[in-house]
């Protein structure tokens, strides 16, 4: 008898954390491995914030919270929304999960039925197309070009994707794996297209929304279209903008019914998230912001000299993104060579897995995006092991013949 049900068949294992847990294996056996395949800050969880969660532990904050989270922390949610969106949301209309994803995870299991159609704009976080088919709905994967449209999806694509079937569009601003933002005006098009659609809700992730570059202003949709508040989820963290990854905490806003529609699946599921990390949430939100603005002043350096070197390495070439912590480099020039091992480079796996054995630097081939002839690296790491990553990058992609 085969034990493992034929949904879980359907999917894959995240390649992301696949490679990530490679490139550790490879590590301890002794090989100089530089990985660049893990979404996840390279900062320390700021001191204030540590405090707060030690303060929690030695006040005896360690039991059981209602399921969404502690009034007091979704009050901070709620204020936060305020402060930076100058959305108004009750406490009631805000749920604290363990994690990002698992926001998600609850959103499509909560509403999703068999057949549901949910518009996915690629290259897109790996998770979206699993997540949407483990609760039984159908991905519907739109490319959105580099050259055309800056890897984002345009309000014509949006309008030919949508059927009779569509329940949601996932937008992902700035987004993983390019790093691509959406404008005001931007945003402002893909709302006109949605409000003519009113069965259609939006699941916004927003959460690389404070790591932004240039200048650029994030927005959200319920910011730029207030009409669309009924009908979407605006999904949020404190992993990355905090450095707080391994804390488990993610958080949505959203109307009340739906939001009890996620807490009666969470209620059976995890119950409430760690309350250690609700109340070191607080003062992430509520707190000195200071410690955001000095890991986005670090990551703009980043951006910069690594775009500038992936520039200069033949058959590469890379947009500089607005926001979050990645690069996505093309290979299209590098595609069906061979490598100084003697891997032919037939596509983006092959590239990856090569450049990994070959070189020690691990990444994340593109199709894992839902984009063929593409490589993600995040450069969430010091400034030294990314020069070298590139320097080994330069080298590999040197001896392709």
């Amino acid at each position: 008898m085969d034990i493992i049900s034929d949904r879980l068949k359907r999917i894959q294992p995240s390649q992301t954390l696949v490679i990530s847990a490679k490139a550790r294996e490879m590590k301890a056996k002794g090989r100089d491995i530089i990985s660049l395949s893990a979404g996840e800050p390279d900062f320390d969880t700021p001191d204030n914030i540590k405090s707060a969660g030690i303060k929690a532990i030695q006040s005896g904050q360690t039991k059981y919270t209602d399921v969404g989270g502690t009034l007091d922390v979704r009050r901070a949610i709620a204020q936060r929304l305020n402060t930076d969106y100058g959305l108004n949301y009750k406490p009631e209309e805000v749920a604290v999960s363990s994690g990002g994803k698992q926001v998600i995870f609850n959103a499509m299991m909560a509403s999703i039925n068999p057949g549901d159609e949910v518009i996915i704009p690629a290259p897109c976080w790996v998770s979206y197309p699993d997540i949407v088919t483990l609760a039984g709905g159908t991905p519907v994967i739109v490319p959105c070009s580099e050259q055309l449209a800056g890897f984002k999806l345009q309000p014509d694509q949006l309008e030919a994707a949508i059927t009779p079937k569509t329940k949601w569009l996932i937008l992902n601003s700035p987004c993983n794996p390019t790093g691509a933002a959406y404008s005001a005006q931007e945003l402002r098009a893909l709302c006109d297209v949605l409000l003519k659609h009113p069965n259609i809700w939006v699941l916004t992730d927003d959460i690389y929304a404070k790591l932004v570059y240039d200048g650029f202003e994030s927005t959200t949709i319920v910011q730029i279209e207030p009409r669309l508040k009924d009908r979407t989820v605006t999904m949020n963290g404190v992993s990355k903008a905090y450095s707080m990854t391994g804390w488990r905490i993610g958080y949505a806003a959203a109307p009340v019914e739906f939001i009890k529609a996620m807490m009666k699946l969470q209620g059976q599921s995890t119950t409430n998230p760690c309350s250690i990390s609700q109340a070191a949430t607080i003062e992430a939100l509520a707190g000195s912001q200071q410690s955001v603005a000095e890991m986005v002043k670090t990551y703009q350096k980043r951006r910069d000299i690594v775009w500038e070197l992936l520039n200069n390495i033949p058959g590469l070439s890379c947009a500089k993104p607005e926001g979050a912590f990645y690069l996505f480099p093309s290979i299209k020039g590098c595609l069906n060579k061979t490598s100084k091992a003697g891997i032919k480079i037939v596509n983006d796996e092959a590239f990856v897995t090569a450049l990994l054995e070959e070189e020690g630097v691990a990444a994340v081939h593109g199709a894992a995006f839902m984009t063929d002839g593409y490589f993600r690296i995040s450069y969430a790491t010091s400034t030294e092991l990314l020069k070298e990553a590139c320097t080994r990058i330069r080298h590999f992609c040197t001896n392709l013949q």
